[in-house]
């Protein structure tokens, strides 16, 4: 029995982590082949750009539900690229606008059909077995149950209810 399954629970962010590189590897891999300077890690800013055209550092902060910072050094390394540009909100000064450069949205255009096929892809490797095609509802089922309780408070009432019953 392989290392990971044996250990359950115990090992499952860690797994889920190693999945996800693996994904954003391969998906490189199509980029590389096809000769698109894209890294998959830019998709989440990408996408957003392209149904929204322009969005505060603010704004994709919040849909992304990712730092500020996190966001800013993305930012930052997309512009250095040439990829897109920024500029001062007329209304507040203090918040700046993100968009696309013409570059960056002929990139958009250039990764358009790659991430079709990803779709396709993905979603024909999870019908590939029954309790796959069911990842992405227990995903969100997962997310809306540490959304409402922290990992990190489980894990302590777990430990104070192990350390009761040993005591007993």
């Amino acid at each position: 029995m392989s290392f990971y399954p044996k250990l359950g629970y115990l090992i499952f962010g860690s797994r889920l982590r190693r999945l996800s590189e693996y994904f954003l590897a391969e998906v490189n891999k199509v980029y590389d082949q096809a000769g698109i300077a894209f890294d998959a890690s830019w998709f989440p800013l990408f996408y957003l750009l392209s149904d929204k055209e322009r969005l505060t550092l603010m704004d994709i902060s919040q849909e992304l539900e990712v730092s500020h910072s996190a966001v800013s050094q993305l930012i930052t390394n997309l512009k250095k690229k040439g990829l897109v540009d920024t500029s001062r909100c007329e209304e507040d000064g203090r918040r700046q606008w993100v968009e696309f450069t013409k570059e960056g949205a002929a990139l958009l255009a250039q990764v358009l059909p790659i991430w079709k096929g990803i779709e396709t892809a993905m979603t024909e490797l999870a019908m590939e077995h029954k309790q796959s095609s069911k990842i992405l509802e227990a995903i969100s089922a997962l997310e809306q149950s540490v959304e409402n309780k922290p990992l990190a408070q489980r894990i302590q009432v777990a430990m104070d209810n192990n350390t009761k019953t040993i005591h007993q």
